[in-house]
């Protein structure tokens, strides 16, 4: 079904019966209704309705890590039951309402049918599953334990994205409420202090040296703010752009993060969780220490981390031990070198880096909610200097002329 996946590909839904005459229906992409009848009579299927869905209201969408954990856990869910490989692969590409990642999914069951193995399918799509992911699925291929292994991969994938999800939650709420003050701020500068300013002239009087100052700061936004504007946007898109293709920016950047009060802690943590997680599920995949640990390293979401494990695997190959490899990084906790040590004399490394990876885990969650707390009263402070500064500053001169009177 070669022709499912072309650029104009047009989705539909279908109903018919299989083999047994039992009633199935499901959704699938093609050319045409004809390609689409085709290949439901290869499956078995008499198709008895088949419609053309409209996309007028519905976007084509992205394929996002979410969606690459989701299909993880089913596709696991699937073989686990039973399901031929090619099959459930029908099944999730079916049911998925995102056209971008049906497609992914037909795209990969198209070269699976066409003999090529799982990993091999999946690696011919690097913006979605990574070295980690197609290395593991090679493992479970091999001993025979599929299941098992897409089963150990979309718990790392729920794991390592409900992370992300904190990290960014973090971050959002502080952001978005300063972006806001930023907004309200700008507003009153440009279109409520001028009408102050106007009636201001009428007193006669100087102006107490707050409301001038603030009135100062309305005419030069109002005159410069365009200015102010662009060169705001242009050093962004400079920033981001210079960041994007510098490495070694971003270390700087991801060093300066880990160093930040309140934030930074966090950060460490999420990054050793990703860590612990990642060597656990690689190592009970059979998949060798120094070679696990390259995957590893990627994986910690952070430069100074990935550089510090880089350092470790290569330590760990002239025959270090992993615990004192880790110490001499001076940036792993004491408690996590101490539960890897245990892990390595027991011969259970795999699950002793499950346990640092959950403990961490919820520790970057407690972080996360205390972190809310703790910046809540500190954000309603910021958002009462600046826009009740402006306030104060507009109606001193009408205190000032009552007190007069």
């Amino acid at each position: 079904m070669a022709n499912s996946v072309a650029v104009k590909d047009i989705p539909f839904t279908w109903e018919g019966t299989d083999t047994r005459g039992n009633r199935v229906k499901g959704k699938t992409t093609a050319v045409n209704e004809n390609a689409v009848r085709a290949e439901l009579r290869r499956q078995g299927v008499v198709p008895v309705r088949i419609k053309k869905q409209s996309t007028l209201f519905k976007s084509t969408g992205k394929v996002t890590p979410a969606d690459i954990a989701i299909f993880s856990r089913q596709l696991a869910t699937m073989l686990t039951a039973g399901i031929p490989l090619v099959q459930a692969f029908d099944i999730v590409g079916a049911g998925n309402d995102n056209l971008a990642m049906q497609k992914l999914i037909l795209s990969i069951k198209a070269d699976v049918e066409g003999g090529t193995a799982l990993a091999d399918a999946l690696g011919k799509q690097p913006l979605y599953f990574d070295d980690l992911f197609v290395n593991l699925v090679a493992a479970g291929e091999q001993a025979g334990a599929l299941e098992t292994l897409l089963d150990k991969i979309a718990t790392y994938k729920e794991k390592t994205e409900a992370i992300k999800k904190k990290i960014k939650k973090a971050l959002f709420y502080p952001t978005a409420v300063l972006v806001v003050a930023g907004i309200v701020t700008t507003i009153l500068l440009i279109f409520v202090i001028p009408e102050f300013e106007s009636l201001f002239q009428g007193f006669g009087a100087d102006l107490p040296g707050f409301t001038r100052a603030v009135i100062d700061l309305s005419e030069f936004v109002r005159d410069k703010g365009w200015f102010l504007a662009i060169g705001a946007v242009g050093a962004f898109s400079g920033f981001m752009y210079i960041k994007k293709r510098s490495r070694k920016m971003r270390e700087t950047l991801d060093r300066i993060a880990l160093k930040m009060p309140v934030i930074g802690p966090i950060l460490e943590k999420a990054a050793v969780a990703r860590f612990a997680r990642t060597l656990s599920t690689m190592f009970s995949a059979g998949v060798p220490l120094v070679e696990a640990l390259e995957s590893v390293a990627g994986a910690t979401g952070n430069i100074v981390y990935e550089n510090a494990v880089m350092q470790i695997r290569d330590e760990v190959a002239t025959g270090q031990r992993l615990q004192r490899a880790m110490d001499n990084t001076d940036l792993f906790p004491n408690m996590v070198i101490q539960m890897i040590a245990v892990g390595e004399e027991s011969g259970s490394l795999d699950e002793m880096s499950s346990k640092v990876a959950d403990f961490y885990e919820d520790d970057v969650d407690n972080a996360v909610d205390g972190m809310s707390s703790l910046l809540e009263p500190l954000i309603m402070a910021i958002l009462g200097v600046l826009v009740g500064g402006l306030v104060i500053a507009m109606y001193l001169p009408i205190f000032k002329m009552g007190a007069v009177i």
